[in-house]
């Protein structure tokens, strides 16, 4: 069975959906880490989806293909998931590990100096639920113990008129 960790594995950062104060919704991205079947997210207090996420502790984040690499703009490979957020304290032993793995997976020295600054915090995305699309025709739901496994859509498919 399809995992959703191959199709993310080129990606460095995702596209965030949150909830302002007044309930509409506001779009940015983000770089991420993507440890043991939770996404990472460092992001500064000033940004608007930060505040947004710690008064609505909840996301979407979408993995897109690049529009210049597809060969269908309609039907871009994309996977798009609904997590609930938890800010990762600096003082909870994930954030040294999580931290570590940012440093390594980007500029080290980049990492190191917005783990100085203190309105930076990290957040923890859990999926709760989730879709994928590969193309016409191949639609998956994600599912699973740990909400990793791609599990393909049953339906009617596309019908013309």
């Amino acid at each position: 069975m399809k995992t959703i960790a191959p199709f993310i594995a080129p990606f460095r950062s995702v596209l965030l959906s949150t909830l302002d104060s007044e309930g509409n919704p506001f779009g940015s991205y983000a770089p991420f880490v993507y440890e043991g079947a939770t996404f990472y997210c460092y992001l500064s207090d000033i940004a608007t989806h930060a505040q947004n996420l710690q008064r609505h502790p909840k996301a979407g984040l979408l993995f897109i293909e690049d529009e210049s690499q597809t060969s269908e703009i309609f039907a871009r490979k994309r996977l798009s998931l609904q997590c609930d957020v938890e800010i990762v304290a600096r003082e909870d032993a994930r954030f040294e590990t999580i931290m570590g793995v940012f440093g390594t997976r980007f500029d080290a020295s980049t990492v190191a100096r917005l783990v100085s600054m203190q309105d930076f915090r990290l957040y923890a995305f859990r999926i709760y639920r989730g879709e994928a699309t590969f193309g016409f025709g191949e639609a998956y739901t994600v599912g699973g113990e740990d909400m990793q496994m791609l599990v393909p859509r049953m339906g009617g498919g596309h019908r013309p008129k």
